[in-house]
């Protein structure tokens, strides 16, 4: 049942998402929906990290259907169409976790149809970061040019995790030109990302890259010093130690 409570007609339109589920789409102006089958979207906190009963259903569904595309194109129409707001991103955020990567991007792509949806940085970060470890650069990449294609700018965690993901595969090129990009935007490196570059760098035996990265920190940071103090304490050059 709808309820237009607006004064502008409706128009329902079925429309196709990235993988095949029918969706309706509403279109209206200053008006408002409620839907019968999916109760108003609530603010929910979970504090105890325990995840809701549908949620686990729909996590535990998707990975029993995640090798026939037909059962999981039945999961994603059965299961995640019913979900809440909180449910799905606890269940998007669930296969993160569990390194289901390739479940959750499909997660993803449902959620970007929702109708509640808007651009957030910290859904591309998450994303990214989970593929940049397991060193799928192509799936990073895409990624971070999805979240502009979205209308969104880079902030600083986008460039430090895509960043991140080329030193992981030691592409010290394209993350040298990634960190130039992310200064001339104005995007302020922040000291995650000078210490992802430093200790890299010189991991990498890039002396010579890791100083213009060090000299930048007197530009970006209120106490330079007492950050590559701290940052050759804790990560000793004899170690040459990954920290991405």
């Amino acid at each position: 049942m709808l309820t237009n409570t607006g004064c502008s007609p409706i128009r329902i339109q079925s429309i196709q998402t990235p993988f095949g589920f029918d969706k309706p789409q509403l279109r209206y102006a200053t008006t408002t929906i409620t839907c019968g089958l999916r109760k108003p979207l609530r603010t929910r906190r979970r504090t105890d990290g325990v995840l809701s009963t549908e949620a686990i259903q729909a996590v535990q569904s998707l990975k029993l259907a995640a090798k026939n595309p037909s059962k999981l194109h039945q999961v994603f129409n059965s299961k995640l169409n019913r979900l809440l707001k909180d449910d799905l991103l606890d269940a998007f955020a669930e296969l993160q976790r569990q390194q289901h990567l390739d479940l959750a991007l499909k997660v993803f792509e449902f959620i970007r149809n929702e109708a509640w949806y808007e651009p957030d940085h910290s859904l591309y970060g998450d994303l990214m970061l989970m593929f940049g470890k397991k060193k799928l650069i192509d799936k990073v990449e895409k990624i971070f040019f999805d979240l502009i294609e979205e209308g969104l700018k880079p902030d600083t965690r986008a460039y430090t995790e895509l960043i991140g993901a080329y030193l992981k595969v030691d592409m010290i090129d394209k993350a040298m030109e990634t960190y130039e990009s992310m200064k001339a935007s104005g995007c302020i490196p922040d000291e995650l990302t000078l210490t992802i570059m430093i200790r890299n760098l010189e991991s990498a035996g890039r002396d010579d890259l890791a100083a213009i990265v060090k000299n930048d920190c007197v530009e970006y940071l209120d106490s330079p010093k007492k950050f590559l103090k701290e940052v050759a304490r804790k990560y000793p050059k004899r170690l040459r130690l990954n920290l991405v």
